[in-house]
């Protein structure tokens, strides 16, 4: 009689190194933190107030779909929160509440939870969500036009916008400086490049982040930005002013490095930021779109499981 064993076999991942989601969100979260608080201190009480309502509303449809679905609660590990943290850095102060409930809502549900849960979504969340409503309702990502009831010690012009339209001349005022502390609108936390500069390096310092996607990320930013400079100075801002306007900071810290949408192998990930970096700049100079991260985000996603196919030779030889 042949002795039949029954094999329990388990999903993939086979190996686990010990880390956890929950320091990995926390953490984010924490680096997120000096963009965040620049942009309630230029905004004030509604930049708090869509922060909070962001947050919570992620959350809660977190927790809905968990009901929904039978499924154990996850709000714990603190991905949720996390969503809802960096979809409030990419929108204005005066967001209104239906649209950060709506974004909240794609982000969770279509973007992840859909996917099968954290791990499984093949895009980052956030940038679905703010891709969906830019198309949508593009009126309220006009910065220029949301925010202009706020006066500051600068004057309140989105610079990409003003470039696109209105070519390098109505540009010509913003000095580094002022783009690196902060004189520009924008996101809530998306506008201080200094304090993403700040959390960047904790989170890669920490090791939540990939380096090698956040520098080929920017590197394929300044190299793109620079061809077009060279070609036409007087039409094209140089590399320095594309990687601190914008969402190139949020995007190359925040968004890109996204595990699961991600590669993981070396040469994938340079290619693959490197890509961002080089769709961010054509969109923004020659797309239809004031700014080119989100979708160069989404493009670079796509992208992503044929790329982590390139792999380095297996060691040892075929006898």
């Amino acid at each position: 009689m042949i002795n039949q064993k029954k094999l329990i076999v388990s999903h993939a991942p086979f190996w686990h190194d010990g880390s956890r989601i929950v320091p990995r969100s926390y953490n984010m979260m924490i680096a997120a933190l000096p963009a965040i608080f620049a942009g309630i201190y230029l905004y004030g009480f509604p930049a708090l107030g869509v922060v909070a309502l962001s947050i919570s509303s992620a959350i809660f449809w977190e927790l809905l779909m968990n009901k929904v679905m039978k499924r154990s609660v996850t709000i714990g590990d603190g991905n949720a929160a996390l969503i809802g943290l960096v979809f409030a850095m990419l929108i204005p102060a005066t967001f209104p509440w239906w649209a950060v409930l709506t974004g909240t809502f794609v982000a969770i549900v279509i973007g992840k939870q859909i996917f099968g849960g954290i791990g499984g979504n093949a895009f980052n969340p956030v940038a679905v969500s703010i891709a969906i409503l830019m198309i949508s309702w593009k009126d309220l990502f006009d910065f220029n036009e949301t925010l202009a009831s706020y006066t500051f010690n600068f004057e309140a012009a989105y610079p990409l916008a003003s470039m696109k339209h209105f070519g390098i001349a109505s540009i010509d005022h913003l000095t580094l400086i002022d783009l690196l502390i902060g004189k520009q609108t924008g996101g809530i936390g998306a506008t201080c490049g200094l304090a993403l500069i700040i959390g960047g390096f904790y989170l890669i310092l920490r090791g939540f982040i990939r380096w090698e996607i956040v520098f080929s990320f920017l590197a394929g930013i300044f190299i793109t930005a620079l061809i077009f400079n060279l070609n036409n100075p007087n039409l094209y801002a140089g590399p320095a002013f594309h990687l601190l306007t914008g969402y190139t900071l949020a995007g190359a810290f925040f968004l890109a490095p996204e595990d699961s949408s991600s590669p993981v192998n070396f040469i994938p990930m340079l290619i693959y930021g490197a890509v961002c970096g080089l769709m961010t700049v054509l969109i923004r100079n020659i797309g239809a779109y004031v700014d080119g991260v989100i979708y160069a985000v989404l493009i670079a996603n796509l992208m992503s499981p044929l790329l982590d196919k390139i792999r380095p030779k297996a060691m040892g030889k075929v006898v």
